[in-house]
């Protein structure tokens, strides 16, 4: 087991909201795959069940703590929950500014 401890490192990206085909209701940004990997590389030893990263997340005065899971592209998904788009008026298309901050 690794015990590697990283000092905490906050990403702020900006994405694109999107709604998944395949699950109804379900809205998502992709991390792109330079970030992706930084945080693999950073914190892949926080790893959880189906490759899950521990997460806190802040969108606009909204934070809430979630998990990034890995997608095949190489990027992460992050969820994004309904009332958190509620709260923050969030629709599919919208460009969000989000702050991810590992949690160790």
């Amino acid at each position: 087991m690794n015990t590697r401890i990283t000092p905490d490192i906050t990403y702020e990206i900006q994405a694109n909201v999107w709604l998944y085909p395949g699950m109804a209701g379900w809205h998502f940004v992709s991390i792109d795959k330079k970030t992706a990997e930084e945080i693999k590389d950073n914190h892949g030893y926080l790893r959880k069940g189906f490759g899950s990263i521990p997460v806190e997340v802040t969108i606009g005065e909204t934070t809430w703590k979630t998990s990034l899971f890995p997608d095949k592209s190489g990027e992460y998904l992050l969820p994004l929950k309904a009332d958190v788009r509620k709260k923050e008026g969030i629709k599919m298309g919208d460009t969000l500014t989000v702050s991810l901050r590992i949690k160790l």
